[in-house]
């Protein structure tokens, strides 16, 4: 294991997991947790992360983001444990089928971070794993649906995977001659940006397919120096770099966020791709806004940003062929 490799591996194993610990670091009393909502979903923050908030603000935007709260445990009936649909268009365990000429593949179940407001908090992760078997049987699938022209590596965060193992991926996929695009849906760079090393971005260089990486980002202040330079180093090894971003009540559902964010995102050599409305997972119920807020607040977008700046406004149903624009 080379010096830049073990760096990120000791920064993840380092991060935040016991709420006591984060709440005195951020100088906070420690009622703002709730066990109950910890126990369900695990806090897990890297300092790199934890180092953007600002300590004794109970609101702080990013905080809200990642912090367990009673308000998980109240759940209307429309908030579901698979709000998207994933569970039907799984196929040999590891990988999703959704849309026509894309699929996506479950590399892992963890992430460096555990955000409240997760669509796949509740996914059962232990029934997906990436066995051999497993791998073998998705690759078999992909080189029989010859229509799949584009393979997205998610999770969990496809990024926590070793150099070593996402190389063994690409190499697999690249032999796959339908095969054009690969994406790696991911957080890392957002909020582990020592993940973003020189050995992983000439890895992706190097691959014979087009590499996109969307990352993860609700607000300017998650753009740190660390995650502008993380971003950067990908920028220059000709990745594509695309970012979605959740609406969230209370976080980033005012205009002056949402165009700084975009303005910033730009800063770093991301086009920003999707606003998505939350999906409704169970736990998530307190981050929604109106569909109505969420048009109004997109109509705004349009008056005050270049059109390459102002994403989609989309949310996902299931059983689509594809993601539904909302406006």
């Amino acid at each position: 294991m080379n010096s830049t490799s073990s760096l990120w591996q000791k920064e993840l194993s380092q991060s935040f997991t016991k709420p006591a610990d984060l709440l005195n670091f951020l100088e906070l009393n420690s009622n703002l947790i709730s066990t109950a909502a910890d126990k369900d979903f695990p806090l897990r923050i890297p300092l790199s992360y934890a180092n953007n908030i600002e300590k004794g603000n109970p609101t702080d935007p990013l905080l809200l983001q990642v912090l367990p709260t009673a308000k998980e445990l109240i759940n209307p009936k429309n908030y579901l444990d698979d709000p998207v649909g994933d569970l039907n268009a799984l196929k040999d365990n590891c990988l999703i089928h959704k849309y026509h000429d894309r699929a996506l593949f479950i590399t892992t179940g963890g992430c460096a971070i555990n955000c409240r407001f997760c669509f796949r908090r509740n996914f059962p992760y232990s029934d997906a794993q990436l066995t051999r078997q497993n791998e073998e049987r998705a690759f078999q699938y992909l080189q029989e649906n010859q229509h799949i022209n584009e393979l997205i590596f998610s999770g969990g965060d496809p990024l926590l995977l070793t150099d070593q193992r996402i190389q063994h991926l690409l190499q697999n996929l690249a032999e796959i001659p339908h095969i054009k695009r690969v994406r790696f849906h991911t957080r890392l760079p957002i909020v582990l940006p020592s993940r973003i090393t020189t050995e992983l971005s000439k890895l992706l260089q190097n691959t014979p397919l087009a590499v996109i990486i969307v990352t993860h980002c609700n607000h300017p202040n998650e753009l740190s120096v660390d995650v502008n330079q993380a971003c950067l180093k990908l920028k220059q090894s000709n990745i594509t770099l695309l970012n979605q971003s959740v609406l969230l009540k209370n976080i980033n559902n005012n205009i002056e966020t949402l165009t700084q964010l975009s303005e910033k995102l730009f800063s770093c050599g991301i086009l920003p791709y999707y606003l998505h409305t939350l999906d409704k997972a169970k736990g998530t119920a307190h981050f929604d806004i109106q569909s109505k807020e969420a048009i109004h607040l997109h109509q705004l977008l349009q008056k005050r940003l270049s059109g390459y700046l102002v994403p989609k406004l989309v949310k996902e149903e299931p059983g689509k062929a594809s993601k539904t624009l909302l406006f």
